[in-house]
């Protein structure tokens, strides 16, 4: 590496967000701006430890050169640093910003000390390459007359369709929202990824060729349906990259009725109303003034917090069903496996900045959702729970909810896609199709990405979508 002993002379210090308060009142991005010495001095981190676990399966699914670019960072060569990351990743912007980083659970450095900022260098060179205009179409030089259509455009979807366009297929990539990104647009909010800096690659992959049709439900029966034997017809290869959006629901006494909402409704109206009008049209689930509970953790549930944040809720309380993480590495959590360890996510700093405290409460679960004769909800009844998940008795308590968001996961991919097609699925309810060929019970229907492998991280995605787009070019060679 450029700086041997860096690892030495320099100590972590990620890069900051802004002030809680201050990013509270609006949905920008929560990120300041890079610095570039400062980065240098933290690629300097990286220890040339001869065995990068970084860029291994258990540090970054699509294993990034994390070394090599840390070194160019380094000694600031860095339009060289952002053609090392685009070998393995089509969108560092994307990752850079959302992706939990594990490859710093898997850093050696991170083994005793604290582990290289790697998610905010990977960010910086992403933005940079766009500053700087190194960053620009690259149509193909030529066309090999094969067709390919994707369902879907989240993160898989559009790695899928990156890497065909590029091998000279012609690919039209099929989205049944209003605008293009899939996860990425709708159902991640504006202040973790902005939605123009996705907007800005999909302009990009429009510009190299690749043709996007948005309201289009593929096997739908609505107004926007797209027959399934259309795309069989009409396409040498089908892809889908649906993702898994059949949530996780809590069906306990009190569930229907008004009040109670899947995490996903509630964020994508909020994020379509705010670039439909600036959340003007009152098109969305206002939280203002309301006492909100958000039931799950994860990346989705913070999502949750910080929306209702932003809205001005009245008071927010989280639940976990699970006890609370250790402060380090429980024995049978080692390196290089992900550090299941206590977080301060950007929402729980926020909520703790607003209202004095952390939001989340551990190791409970819900009784019964609570409404008035009318059906209004008043709140939920809950019960503690021991390390097993099992209730504990005694533990009972009644909390106050004008709204109750469901944030626990989901259950695979919703299955009005696949039916038409008569295809298989795993016994997770997923679309069946083996890693490594992704080839589904159909002959010429692909999958990848979370409606094939199950709810997971969108660097797996992109993984999938560079992987499956390999093995869909060697299908349309033969």
């Amino acid at each position: 590496m450029g700086k041997p002993t860096g690892f030495k002379e320099f100590e972590r210090k990620t890069e900051p967000y802004r002030d809680a308060m201050e990013r509270l009142i609006d949905f920008k991005e929560i990120y300041t701006d890079h610095h570039e010495e400062h980065l240098a001095n933290q690629g300097a981190r990286c220890m040339d430890c001869g065995v990068p676990f970084c860029q291994s399966a258990e540090g970054c699914p699509v294993y990034n050169l994390i070394p090599e670019w840390n070194d160019l960072v380094y000694n600031k060569r860095w339009q060289e640093a952002l053609d090392r990351l685009h070998k393995t990743n089509n969108f560092p912007e994307f990752t850079g910003r959302v992706c939990p980083a594990p490859c710093e659970g898997a850093c050696v450095l991170g083994i005793h000390e604290p582990a290289v900022t790697i998610k905010n260098i990977e960010c910086a060179i992403a933005d940079k390459g766009f500053e700087e205009g190194w960053i620009v179409a690259k149509p193909p030089h030529f066309r090999s007359g094969k067709t390919v259509a994707v369902v879907g455009s989240g993160p898989a979807g559009l790695a899928a369709a990156a890497q065909l366009n590029l091998a000279g297929h012609e690919v039209t990539v099929y989205e049944r929202d209003d605008r293009v990104g899939g996860l990425l647009m709708y159902g991640i909010p504006n202040m973790k990824l902005d939605k123009g800096v996705v907007d800005r690659r999909v302009n990009l992959l429009k510009d190299e060729g690749i043709n996007f049709i948005v309201n289009a439900d593929v096997g739908g029966n609505g107004d926007n349906a797209i027959a399934t034997d259309q795309l069989l017809k009409g396409f040498d290869a089908v892809l889908l990259a649906t993702g898994a959006t059949s949530p996780r629901d809590l069906p306990i006494p009190g569930r229907e009725g008004d009040g109670v909402h899947f995490a996903m409704e509630f964020l994508l109206k909020n994020t379509k109303s705010l670039l439909d009008s600036n959340l003007e049209n009152d098109d969305y689930i206002d939280a203002k003034d309301k006492k909100v509970i958000v039931i799950g953790g994860g990346d989705t549930g913070t999502d949750c917090i910080g929306t209702s944040l932003r809205h001005g809720c009245k008071s927010l309380v989280n639940f976990e069903i699970m006890p609370k993480p250790p402060e380090d590495r429980s024995d049978n959590n080692p390196w290089p496996t992900w550090p299941l360890i206590f977080r301060v996510d950007y929402g729980h700093e926020e909520a703790a900045a607003r209202d004095g405290q952390d939001p989340r409460v551990y190791s409970i679960s819900g009784k019964e959702f609570v409404r008035n004769d009318s059906g209004k909800l008043l709140g939920i009844n809950t019960i503690g729970v021991d390390s097993e998940s099992q209730p504990v008795e005694g533990t009972e308590k009644f909390w106050e909810a004008d709204l109750i968001f469901l944030s626990m996961g989901f259950l695979g991919p919703e299955h009005y896609v696949s039916e038409p097609f008569g295809l298989e699925l795993d016994r997770r309810s997923n679309y069946k199709a083996d890693y490594g060929s992704f080839l589904t019970s159909h002959e010429k229907i692909f999958a990848a990405g979370d409606c094939r492998r199950g709810q997971s991280l969108v660097v797996r995605a992109i993984d999938e979508g560079r992987l499956v787009a390999d093995n869909i070019n060697k299908f349309l060679e033969i």
